[in-house]
């Protein structure tokens, strides 16, 4: 059975005569600082073609300390989180993990690509009572691995490295005290994602084309943005296969990319762009009709509990709970069969490339203002739209405006580092309370279409009626009409 948790770390990259320097004015009353000094010997395990690594997940075998066993972390928000497995008799990669994987790996074997052994001088920073706030490794590492072609031999090298992890009583503030510290003595941000990073790229990450001055300004702020979404989807795909629930982080992810897609449209290849995103409208229109039936199933199941029980006529609750659920099972199963096709392998290995090196026009040499400008125009039609969708009031209108507000909310998101903080922060929060205000009313219209099948339903079948749903109808227009009118003075 393998067991999970989340890890947040630094890198630091080190000189041989690097000295770790005094972190005792750090440590809070009463704890101190444990020093040990472990071996580890890891081998990392990916495709032919470094897919695992393309999407920053990494498999590795493990000896030499109390974590011995199989870990396979991946990209998890900030964090990450390692899943982890004892050892078994085999050389070859658990079956569990073999399937966590299969999806970013996609569909090909994986196999050793790298042998690392790390001399870790550790020092455990604790507090009063014990527990682990940090913990700063000062490894020295020896790799082995497998060249990208075939015939060119094995690559050998050797580097110092130091890395920060928080531990579970730590937090934030300690991380980057620590990491100040660091840099202050002489070590710098590593360059590289993880030590296999670094084991088969030796010479230093590669560089996206030739790049410079504005082109590669837009390219680090977009690529930066982009591969937060990929994170979220293929952290999604890992879940899904362990049997979890990230479908709503997913599809968020999902939103984040096309909308880049679709707002700053005009540095980016346009066949590429638009193949990507008709793909991942695909993809998420599969996991949409599963957490529809999760938000409906929740949204009823509240709307039941509070209503007086004389006016609940019938098993209204259950009718809901069995019928949703039926469909949402079902749904879920689509997901996972979706899981295993050639189409979406597809769509996860263009993530791939995007996340990196998303393919730019001639126009991103102007830097950061066509980004500014792109933003601008997402918001000028996000205010336009619902404008006019408030001045009809049709549904539809009012579910175009909030699409709309939703890009306008992630160009701010991904532009917020080229204006100044406050104003960056107050056009995310605007446009945000725009996109749930319209939410909520796109919930209640989605509710009605429910409630009058299951009403419908529930009118054929002995021993129940439609009162129930029908109240819970009149609710759920009462519920759009105050939407609506939260969304007209959020435009005034």
């Amino acid at each position: 059975m393998s067991t999970a948790q989340q890890e947040r770390e630094d890198k630091y990259e080190a000189g041989a005569d690097f000295a770790v320097p005094d972190l005792s004015d750090l440590i809070p009353a009463g704890g101190l600082v444990k020093e040990d000094t472990v071996t580890l010997d890891n081998e990392y395990f990916d495709t032919t073609d470094r897919d695992l690594l393309g999407h920053q997940v990494t498999l590795r075998r493990r000896a030499g300390d109390t974590d011995t066993g199989w870990h396979l972390k991946v990209p998890d928000r900030k964090a990450r989180t390692e899943i982890r497995l004892p050892l078994t008799g085999g050389d070859s990669v658990p079956d569990e993990l073999a399937a966590l994987v299969c999806g970013v790996a996609v569909g090909k074997p994986v196999h050793p690509v790298a042998s690392i052994c790390t001399v870790r001088l550790r020092r455990r920073v604790l507090d009063a009572d014990g527990n682990l706030l940090a913990e700063v490794a000062d490894d020295t590492v020896q790799a082995t691995a497998a060249a990208a072609s075939a015939g060119d031999g094995a690559i050998a090298s050797d580097w110092r490295e130091v890395e920060v992890e928080l531990g579970e009583a730590g937090d934030g503030t300690l991380l980057r005290a620590i990491g100040k510290r660091l840099t202050r003595a002489g070590a710098r941000p590593s360059r590289y994602a993880s030590k296999l990073s670094r084991a088969l790229n030796p010479d230093g990450p590669g560089v996206a084309g030739d790049d410079s001055g504005g082109r590669a300004a837009v390219r680090e702020l977009l690529a930066g943005y982009l591969d937060t979404q990929v994170q979220a989807i293929v952290g999604g795909d890992v879940w899904l296969r362990r049997g979890l629930d990230p479908v709503h982080a997913t599809r968020v992810g999902i939103r984040r990319f096309r909308s880049t897609l679709r707002v700053f449209k005009k540095i980016l290849d346009p066949t590429d762009r638009a193949r990507l995103d008709e793909e991942l409208s695909w993809y998420a229109g599969v996991l949409g009709e599963v957490r529809d039936r999760q938000v409906q199933r929740a949204r009823f199941a509240t709307a039941v509990a509070d209503l007086p029980d004389e006016l609940v006529l019938g098993p209204v609750a259950a009718r809901i709970e069995n019928d949703l659920l039926a469909e949402q099972l079902r749904y879920r199963a689509e997901v996972m069969t979706t899981l295993d096709s050639d189409r979406y392998r597809a769509v996860l290995a263009a993530l791939a490339r995007w996340r990196t090196d998303p393919p730019l026009t001639e126009d991103a040499a102007s830097g950061a203002r066509v980004l500014k400008k792109a933003a601008r125009k997402a918001r000028r039609k996000a205010d336009k739209r619902l404008a006019a969708a408030l001045d009809d009031g049709d549904d539809e209108a009012l579910h175009r405006a909030r699409k709309a507000a939703k890009r306008a909310r992630y160009a701010a998101e991904l532009t917020r580092p080229l204006v100044k903080k406050k104003k960056g922060k107050k056009r995310v929060v605007e446009y945000k309370k725009i996109q749930q205000v319209l939410g909520d009313h796109q919930d209640s219209v989605v509710a009605l279409g429910t409630l009058r099948a299951l009403g419908a339903r529930a009118g054929t079948t002995d021993g129940e009626n439609g009162f129930t749903f029908g109240l819970l109808y009149g609710l759920e227009l009462q519920a759009a009409r105050r939407a609506r009118d939260d969304a007209a003075s959020l435009a005034t």
